[in-house]
């Protein structure tokens, strides 16, 4: 009974990261199976029959408060089924681990494009176009069979790839990924019924992830809506650090002083990337005030005097900061 109580708060703070960041159920639950000893395909099993009942509730969630693109979800969703499908039924048969040290260098890379991006102040104009489905179909689709062969990764690759393209809000990404991922979590478990048989779902281990996972899913869409895009960009980008930053010294083999070395690194300039992001946050609000009460903002150190008065000017001209720049949230629920 403990041991479920505890897996029922792993799903509960897995829920929460996931629905407001977009990624890490998956990772956070197969990681503490992987740890007591479930084999890794039992283990992916059993997050992804919890995950069709806690993706349902947080798209749901995400949908009430406003946070889907369902254009992006459609696109995503169906070749993100077939991935996960297939990636699953071969996670039932073979050993996947010779890949993660590649696929952990990729994630890694687009981490810390993401720390180095959202440290930054915000462009005040979205990249202009939408999402083709030419980039949205192979982005699901390998994201889908990344998430069933290593437990978790839906959201690890559709999210950061989505935020990079820098043509939707963070929150509207969040959302959409969340909620395609129901279809994507449901294909995977039919894959691993399919190559393990009834045998390989452990129900207790299902039902209080789920559990767990349903209680934080309301809260999380509600949080996502609310957090400056600034932060949420910089957060998501040292979750992907130094999640895959773990599988890359692992496979490097270090070991004595230089592993913890590395993370202290790693964390300090999370932290800074995170100071840098609240300061830009901070300039864009006092531009937007400014602008608001028609009067120059006081230009932020290491800001040419010049060019504040015209920034300011370009803000007042557009008659507001666009949305990505502020709240990730809208001013009332769908």
């Amino acid at each position: 009974m403990r041991k479920l109580l505890v897996l029922a708060l792993v799903g509960l703070v897995a829920q929460l990261i996931d629905g407001s960041l977009g990624m890490a159920y998956g990772l956070t639950s197969s990681t503490l199976l992987l740890v007591a000893g479930v084999a890794p395909a039992a283990a992916s099993a059993s997050v992804h029959l919890a995950e069709i009942g806690t993706t349902l509730a947080a798209g749901v969630a995400h949908w009430r408060f406003g946070n889907v693109d369902w254009r992006v979800v459609t696109r995503i969703a169906l070749p993100g089924a077939i991935g996960a499908f297939f990636g699953a039924t071969l996670l039932s048969s073979i050993s996947t681990e010779a890949a993660a040290p590649w696929m952990a260098g990729i994630l890694f890379t687009l981490g810390a494009y993401l720390l180095i991006r959202f440290a930054r102040p915000l462009r005040t104009a979205r990249v202009g176009g939408r999402l083709r489905g030419r980039f949205l179909g192979p982005l699901g689709l390998v994201a889908g069979f990344v998430d069933a062969t290593g437990g978790g990764g839906w959201g690890p690759v559709a999210t950061p790839a989505l935020l990079v393209s820098g043509r939707m809000e963070p929150r509207k990404v969040i959302g959409s990924v969340d909620t395609a991922e129901f279809v994507v979590a449901g294909a995977a478990s039919i894959g691993f019924l399919i190559g393990l048989g009834s045998e390989g779902f452990l129900l207790p281990t299902v039902a209080a992830l789920l559990i767990g996972g349903l209680i934080a899913a309301p809260l999380a869409a509600w949080l996502v809506r609310i957090v400056p895009a600034q932060l949420l960009g910089a957060a998501v980008g040292g979750v992907i650090v130094l999640t895959n930053a773990r599988t890359l010294i692992r496979s490097a083999e270090l070991d004595g002083p230089a592993r913890p070395a590395l993370y202290a690194l790693l964390a300090a300039g999370w932290l800074a990337a995170l100071v840098l992001a609240v300061r830009a946050l901070r300039r864009t609000r006092r531009a937007r005030a400014a602008a608001a009460a028609g009067v120059p903002a006081v230009p932020a150190a290491g800001v040419p005097a010049a060019v504040a008065p015209a920034a300011v000017s370009d803000a007042a001209s557009v008659g507001e900061v666009p949305a990505d720049l502020a709240a990730t949230g809208t001013s009332t629920p769908r």
